[in-house]
Formats: C-alpha cells, sequence, structure tokens
C-alpha cells in the first residue's frame, strides 16, 4: 500500500518562494498579532492614519467586550499590496461543561442550567491596496476591521430578549411581571441643596423617609457621584416627571425590571423568584453584532435571536400573601408569617414587616428559640417513648425545681394533676420539662426531623433555614430544650413546616416553584399516625379550652401557642396551626407574650376562609 502525504503550500502573489515574507506580509502578520493582543496603539502605527485606527480599534473592543478575540493572515498577494484578514471573536461564557455524573439534587436557586454555548463570529476582510515597502504603512481603511465598519459607524454587542416570561401565582394570574420603571438620579452640581430641597416634596408621597436634608446628606457621602434617589413604577413618575425634569441636576433614566403585579405585594420570596426569572432571561436570550449608524440605527453584522422563556408558576396564592402581610403590616416589632399547604408543600405565603425586612428574610431563614410551639416535638417524642399517652395524668404545678433549674409555667399557673392533652393545650411548662428528663439525648433532635425542623433544604427559587435541634446530652439540657429554648432554634418557616408536617403525617417537601419540590438533607421516617393524630387533637383542644380560645370562631382550627424567653429582652411570641390544608407559624419578636401572635393569626385567618379548601 503506498501512503499518500498531502502537503499544502501558501503561496503568496501566487509564487511559492523561499526568500522570507515581504513587507507586506511583514506589516500584515504584526497588524494581526498586536490586534489580538488587543494593543491598540500597537495595531494603529503600522497604519497610515494612526490616530483614526487608534480610536476605531479602542472602540472595537470596548463596544463589543469580547471573552476572546485572534486574528491572523489567511494570504496576502504581495504584488498588489493586499491581505486578507481572519477574525475569530468570542462572546459569552466559554468555561467547558462539568465532567462526571449528573446529579439530580438542585441548586439553591433551582434555576441553574447548562450555560449557554459561547456566541463566535468569524469573518474575514481584505487590507492594503498597493504594496507596502520597507518600513512601510498599511492604507488605512476602518473596513479592515469588520465587514463595513467606516469613519462615522462604530460596533457593539448586545444581549437579545426573546420575551419575557411572567411569574405566576397558585391559579395561574400574573403575580410578577416586567414593568418599565424610572430611576430618579440626582447629581450634585451645580447647588445640592437647592436641587435637595425641590426634589424632596416631589418624591416625599412616594417614600416618605424622604427629605431634604437627608438627600442633601446621602449627596455628601456620595462624594461628587450620582446617587439614584428613588426608582419610581410608569403610574407613580407620569404626573410629575415634568417638574422632576426641569429640577437641575435630575435625570430620568428608563429601565425594565421584574415587579408585583400589585404595587402593595411584598415578600421575601419574590427575592428568589427574581433570580431564576433572570436566570431564565440569560439562558434564553439571544445576541446581536451590531454596526450602528450615526443616527442610533444598527445592522445586524452577527448573532442569533433569543426564544421566548417559559413562565414560572408558583404556589404562592396572591390572597393568603395579602392577608398575611395586612396582619403583621403596622405592628412595631419584627413580625413574620409563613403558610404552607400541607398535602403539596407548596408555600402559600411568605410575610414580614418593615421592622422585619430591615434585618433580612427572617421569615426564611431568621432564627430564633420556638418556645412553647416547640411542645408539638416534646409530645411527640414522649409519645413515642411509650411511657405516657394523651389521658396520663401527669402533674402541672405552677413551678418546678427540675435538675436544679426553677422551670416556672406562665405566670405561675397550677393545674394541680391533668391529662397530658390538657397539659399541651394550657402550655405546662413544668410538665413538659419532667418529661424530658427520661428522653435519651437525641429523641427531642430525632422527633423535630421527623417534622423537618433541623432538616436543611435545597429548594428551587427559595432560600430557607428551619432550625436547629442539637442532641441534649444532659438531663438539665433536655428540660430546657423540650420547652423551646436553650439551643434549639427555629425559623418562621421551620415551624411552620413543624405544623405542615403533623397535618399531613410527614414532612412534605417544600415547594415554591410548582413542579419542583425542594430535597433535604435527611430523610426521617415519620412520626407514627397514632402520634400525630394525638397532636392534632391536642391543637384543636389549644383552640376550643387553651390558650388560643380567642380563634374558637374559627372551625377546625388546630394551634399551638409560645412565649420564648430571651435574656435581657422581651419574650418572643409564636402561635403556629393548622386550618384545613393551611398551615402556617407567626412569629413576633419581643412581643412578650403569645397573645399578640394568637391575634395576628386570626387577622390573617379570618379574611382568606373562602379560600381556604374544605
Amino acid at each position: 500500500m503506498v501512503a499518500v502525504v498531502s502537503v499544502s503550500v501558501l503561496a503568496f502573489g501566487g509564487v511559492a518562494c523561499s526568500s522570507g515574507p515581504t513587507p507586506t506580509e511583514t506589516a500584515a502578520r504584526d497588524f494581526a498579532d498586536a490586534l489580538t493582543r488587543r494593543d491598540a496603539q500597537a495595531a494603529a502605527d503600522l497604519t497610515s492614519d494612526p490616530v483614526a485606527a487608534a480610536a476605531a480599534i479602542r472602540q472595537m473592543f470596548d463596544g463589543l467586550d469580547p471573552t476572546d478575540a485572534r486574528f491572523a493572515v489567511a494570504g496576502t498577494d504581495s504584488d498588489a499590496g493586499t491581505f486578507t484578514l481572519a477574525a475569530d471573536w468570542t462572546f459569552g461564557d466559554t468555561a467547558p461543561a462539568a465532567s462526571g455524573t449528573a446529579t439530580t439534587t438542585p441548586t439553591a436557586s433551582a434555576t441553574a442550567s447548562p450555560a449557554p454555548a459561547a456566541e463566535t463570529w468569524t469573518y474575514d476582510t481584505t487590507g492594503g491596496g498597493q504594496p507596502v515597502a520597507d518600513g512601510g504603512k498599511i492604507p488605512w481603511n476602518p473596513a479592515l476591521l469588520a465587514p463595513g465598519l467606516s469613519a462615522d459607524t462604530t460596533l457593539r454587542y448586545t444581549t437579545l430578549s426573546g420575551g419575557s416570561p411572567k411569574v405566576l401565582a397558585d391559579n395561574g394570574s400574573p403575580l410578577m411581571a416586567e414593568q418599565t420603571v424610572t430611576l430618579v438620579n440626582l447629581d450634585p452640581a451645580p447647588d445640592p441643596a437647592a436641587a435637595a430641597a425641590a426634589l424632596a416634596p416631589l418624591l416625599a408621597p412616594y417614600a416618605p423617609g424622604i427629605s431634604a436634608a437627608g438627600l442633601t446628606a446621602d449627596l455628601a457621602a456620595a462624594q461628587g457621584r450620582p446617587l439614584t434617589v428613588i426608582t419610581l413604577r410608569d403610574a407613580d413618575v407620569a404626573p410629575i416627571a415634568s417638574r422632576l425634569a426641569a429640577i437641575p441636576g435630575v435625570e430620568l433614566v428608563k429601565q425594565t425590571r421584574l415587579l408585583t403585579v400589585d404595587k402593595g405585594a411584598q415578600s421575601p420570596a419574590f427575592d428568589g423568584l427574581r433570580q431564576m426569572w433572570e436566570q431564565k432571561q440569560a439562558d434564553t436570550a439571544g445576541w446581536a453584532v451590531q454596526l450602528v449608524h450615526p443616527d442610533g440605527s444598527a445592522d445586524r453584522l452577527a448573532g442569533r435571536d433569543g426564544t421566548v422563556a417559559p413562565d414560572i408558576p408558583t404556589t404562592l396564592d396572591p390572597a393568603m400573601q395579602a392577608a398575611a402581610q395586612a396582619a403583621i403590616a403596622n405592628l412595631p416589632q419584627q413580625a413574620a408569617i409563613v403558610a404552607i399547604r400541607p398535602s403539596t408543600g407548596g408555600v402559600l405565603a411568605v410575610a414580614q414587616n418593615a421592622p422585619a425586612s430591615a434585618q433580612g428574610p427572617i421569615a426564611l431563614t431568621g432564627l430564633y428559640p420556638p418556645g412553647s410551639t416547640f411542645k408539638t416535638v416534646t409530645t411527640s417524642a414522649a409519645l413515642q417513648q411509650g411511657s405516657v399517652t394523651a389521658d396520663t395524668v401527669l402533674p402541672c404545678p405552677g413551678s418546678a425545681n427540675i435538675e436544679g433549674r426553677t422551670i416556672p409555667n406562665d405566670d405561675n399557673f397550677d393545674l394541680g394533676s391533668v391529662p397530658l392533652h390538657t397539659a399541651f393545650a394550657r402550655s405546662c411548662n413544668t410538665t413538659m420539662g419532667r418529661l424530658a428528663v427520661s428522653m435519651t439525648p437525641l429523641a427531642l433532635h430525632d422527633a423535630a426531623q421527623q417534622f423537618g425542623l433541623g432538616v436543611d433544604y435545597v429548594t428551587p427559587a427559595l432560600t430557607t433555614v428551619t432550625g436547629s435541634v442539637p442532641p441534649a446530652d444532659t438531663p438539665a439540657e433536655r428540660v430546657e430544650s423540650a420547652i423551646g429554648q436553650g439551643q434549639v432554634t427555629a425559623s418562621p418557616f421551620g415551624m411552620a413546616l413543624v405544623a405542615a408536617s403533623i397535618a399531613r403525617g410527614s414532612t412534605p417537601a417544600p415547594m415554591l416553584v410548582t413542579g419542583q419540590p425542594g430535597v433535604g438533607d435527611a430523610s426521617p421516617a415519620p412520626a407514627p399516625v397514632p402520634v400525630t393524630d394525638a397532636l392534632k387533637t391536642m391543637m384543636r383542644e389549644t383552640v376550643t379550652a387553651g390558650t388560643a380560645t380567642q380563634l374558637a370562631d374559627i372551625a377546625d382550627l388546630r394551634g399551638k401557642t409560645g412565649t420564648a424567653e430571651v435574656a435581657g429582652q422581651p419574650a418572643h411570641g409564636w402561635f403556629v396551626g393548622v386550618d384545613q390544608d393551611v398551615a402556617f407559624a407567626v412569629f413576633i419578636a419581643g412581643a412578650d407574650s403569645s397573645a399578640p401572635a394568637v391575634d395576628a393569626a386570626g387577622r390573617f385567618l379570618r379574611p382568606v376562609q373562602a379560600q381556604i379548601p374544605r
């Protein structure tokens, strides 16, 4: 067999030679190398008009902002003095895809998807037109850089949206959508005090905290940089736009943002949904390299159109979200309400008031001692231990010295000896503390995990922390834990999940985006059905004859109150409950008792009774 060897010979000027590169070849290659290095001045100095060339080359790289750009000489004709320049541009993500076995565990935002393929643009241009002598210059022509480029046009890279998806409520109605907003920017020049004095009265109806003095102080802190004072929706800016624009130093800048359809709707759950929406926009975006004309019009030289991203369906119930927000909006303390549908794990509402929002998303990640709401876990552990039943008669003294710590009931109430279900409904600390002494170090930890408390969930578009119930190695530690104090902590989300787990009989996987449930780092077996059934009965007694009788008018409501001591501060107030297929937790920091939380639960539940499936 004869081996065939293919030899490729690059001929310049139609004649292969070995006498070395011609001046044209040398100049062309030096020019290509300088462009690949993005050394605009070095490339420009090889041309007949270094000033114009340098400006054009710098604008090209600035306008396109590539991930990578490479230039090479594809051929020359030394006799004609021309050469062909091959350009290869890369935009977007060039990171290689991860290798190995794929995982089905979603990320925290659950919007992560394979990065779009790198975007490339390749083309050839022709330069020269006359032979280059030794030390001579390449005739300058902007079209050497890109097809169609001229002295009065520029290049730019831009992304192209294929269409904006909506974020939908559980009933399919739009919850969030892309809308136009106006940024009101204020430049400190020429007279900051006068500008602030003119601006503050116009904006005060939309942001009552804005004042001329405050704006002046903010401008001073900005140290000469423009300040974005406020962002207004179209309906808000329209009546005052002309007066705003007339103030020296004020600039109105239009942008598009994902906003709630209901202007008054607020929730920390919206943050993760915005991140998912932005990722979907990025995943489906197109791109274009544009040749921009002096009048602002543009021709597309390369790229592809974007595709329409699908809408994002959520489990949020607008009526419940609004009712939860209204129930706590006017409280002076930090307050939060989280509601979950036990049958599906769908998050129905996540609300917190302004003092809470100033601290962050406390409804989802804030950790606090859960107080007596944790007696749901303690009672579950005691029933599973087998030493008591719901009807076992136990002492409930006003206070008791248990393992060296004096445990009091609220206001030292004394019930004498009562069945466990009564001690639960009336929230006897002394009973629960005594039950915990004989438990194993892991009893409360394990019982809490059966209700999702202490399990970390990775849930699409929802960042949460449920709480922590560490092992209690000593009887004294178990006494503290049994009444929701000591090292035990829970978030409002975590306690809502506890209530949902009791209602369902097992812990539902939390879910914010329909069809995308969260995944926990542990999957303990659920508590036995007789135990959760007993807890539901006790929680009903809490409402009908216990510590939450002010809600007795709400049919079938089951709940548990809680007051949690905090060193040197007023106690936190809690109420967790279940009304048919709605489980919820109410938390009020520094409430000094559970009563404000119980009242807030009533304000939340009563307006939405018609919304609760029965």
